[in-house]
């Protein structure tokens, strides 16, 4: 999963080596950190927050199939 959100946003921002996904798991959950460099987070976000809705639904979604804890995106500043 976390390569698999590294590769998309790569191909979203300009500084594509700044992108970094960091995994926290908890007991219930699993939380995908995502960084980019400065002046990307609006490319990840997108317009009205289209591009990074899309990426939560491919989170959630691969994650719900394969049956485990419930994953978050989160972009950190």
């Amino acid at each position: 999963m976390k390569d698999m959100i590294e590769v998309v946003v790569k191909q979203l921002v300009d500084k594509p080596d700044e992108v970094q996904v960091n995994t926290v798991e908890t007991e219930q959950r699993i939380i995908y950190e995502l960084t980019v460099g400065e002046g990307d987070y609006g490319k990840v976000i997108g317009k009205k927050g289209r591009n990074i809705s899309a990426l939560r639904t491919l989170v959630f979604a691969i994650n719900a199939k394969e049956g485990g804890k419930r994953a978050r995106l989160d972009v950190i500043d």
